[in-house]
């Protein structure tokens, strides 16, 4: 293997790697989220974009090449049938190494874009959490509230002396906790609603795993042998 295709295997393995830290439930997706936010990575994110599309574009120059040689010693395996065993031999190893290649440059590809998703996902995962605590902790203050205004009519109650002003505050407590019960039913829908975009996010963050996990077989029962 030559230098550029032994760094690209490295980024490969790298690939992997990272690819099974995201699947596997280490850190919770608010960690990750941190972490994705992280100063560090917000130095590297303001050119991540360029970065990532340029190296998409020389994955996809060596992913070319090695079509392009498989199919140069694949047709040359065909039609020099007669030559001598060592330059068969050299076809065959030649046209291993472009297929090894291609495998190579091709997943490296695909786990890029596995690997891009998956943040995007956990990331979004997170905010929908954060959102969904923070409407939770507002409707049980808003209930709370009710109760403390209900709590404080009933303690401010006056004799009949006075029975005009007491209707006045409560038709007008009345209205605060009709306006209150409004806000906490808007609140638990945007929960409900949170909660199945969350439980959608989780369906494709499984769905993506089991691809990973289909194509991670696929390699090992397609590669051939590298004792080479």
């Amino acid at each position: 293997m030559t230098l550029v295709w032994g760094i690209i295997a490295s980024f490969l393995y790298v690939e992997l790697f990272i690819v099974l830290m995201l699947v596997l439930p280490l850190r919770s997706p608010q960690q990750w989220h941190r972490f994705f936010k992280s100063r560090f990575l917000a130095m590297l994110s303001r050119q991540a974009q360029t970065y990532f599309y340029l190296l998409l574009a020389v994955l996809v120059l060596f992913l070319l090449e090695a079509i392009r040689e498989m199919r140069k010693y694949s047709s040359n395996d065909h039609t020099h049938t007669e030559t001598h065993l060592n330059v068969e031999m050299q076809h065959s190893m030649r046209l291993f190494r472009a297929q090894r290649n291609f495998y190579i440059s091709g997943f490296a590809i695909f786990l890029s874009l596995v690997i891009r998703r998956l943040v995007s996902l956990i990331s979004g995962q997170a905010v929908l959490l954060a959102q969904a605590e923070a409407s939770m902790k507002q409707a049980q203050s808003a209930t709370s509230a009710a109760r403390s205004l209900m709590n404080q009519q009933k303690g401010d109650e006056k004799p009949d002396t006075k029975t005009k002003p007491a209707a006045a505050d409560v038709d007008e407590l009345k209205k605060k906790i009709t306006e209150l019960e409004q806000e906490l039913t808007k609140e638990r829908k945007d929960k409900e609603a949170m909660k199945s975009q969350s439980e959608s996010l989780n369906r494709e963050y499984d769905r993506l795993t089991e691809e990973y996990s289909k194509l991670q077989k696929k390699i090992t029962v397609s590669s051939p042998d590298k004792s080479d």
